[in-house]
């Protein structure tokens, strides 16, 4: 769980997540640093981190890593923190 609340801290890994989410589902790494006007390697760090606490997932298509929201794993945190705290 200490992995999912240091990636969520960071207010770029959030709308990420909420660029995934509500824009198509899978994007690739330089459609998301488009949306954000970032640098590509900033946002493959951000994606790095997120990949690491498993809130998303990527899968090749083509030449192209594409990458989309882990549900389960946001549900099973969520889950977790209702247990914890509700």
């Amino acid at each position: 769980m200490d992995l999912v609340l240091a990636a969520i801290a960071h207010p770029a890994r959030r709308q990420i997540l909420l660029t995934l989410k509500f824009r198509g589902g899978t994007m690739t790494a330089g459609e998301i640093a488009a949306r954000f006007e970032c640098a590509w390697p900033t946002t493959t760090r951000h994606l790095k981190v997120l990949l690491a606490a498993g809130l998303v997932k990527r899968s090749r298509r083509g030449r192209q890593i594409e990458y989309r929201v882990e549900e389960r794993a946001l549900r099973a945190i969520h889950e977790q923190w209702l247990k914890y705290f509700g």
